[in-house]
């Protein structure tokens, strides 16, 4: 299935099979102006990566393997854990430090929405080392045209 980011246009498709499709560690299938969907696969034994956004709520939905979602209001304190699998969805509010790890044994499919927008439009990331490089270089930033917070706090990741 080939996804084509329209920007902050009407959009359709089936989120579906396109996230249980996906190879790609990260790809953007659509930006509007206030919120993103990307799709995600972790690959066994990894994870997304124990990161905080400040401005940024999410909405994550595995469509595929199972995993561990991790939260917590501190990189040290993840005092909220849940085993999640195929189906199960995760909430994470702004400022919370945040994982998921794949704890089975084929790729964790995940779709993601994000407000306000985090990526590039339609971004393609390999592996979470393309998608590290892209942040670090600027790459990989929101639009002109989309909505940010006044107050532009980075996102954290942990060491």
């Amino acid at each position: 299935m080939t996804i084509n980011d329209n920007g902050p246009r009407p959009n359709v498709f089936d989120i579906e099979t396109a996230t249980r499709q996906n190879a790609n560690y990260r790809v953007v299938a659509w930006t509007g102006k206030y919120l993103q969907v990307t799709l995600m696969s972790i690959p066994v034994g990894e994870s997304i990566g124990l990161e905080v956004h400040p401005y940024t709520d999410q909405f994550l939905r595995l469509d595929a393997g199972q995993g561990k979602a991790v939260m917590g209001p501190a990189e040290d304190q993840l005092d909220f854990q849940q085993d999640v699998a195929d189906g199960w969805s995760i909430q994470i509010p702004a400022g919370t430090w945040h994982n998921v790890i794949n704890t089975g044994d084929e790729p964790l499919r995940v779709y993601a929405v994000y407000a306000p927008v985090h990526h590039a439009p339609g971004i393609v990331q390999e592996t979470s080392k393309d998608a590290e490089r892209d942040e670090s270089t600027g790459v990989d930033e929101p639009p002109e045209w989309t909505v940010q917070p006044a107050d532009d706090a980075p996102d954290q990741h942990a060491n």
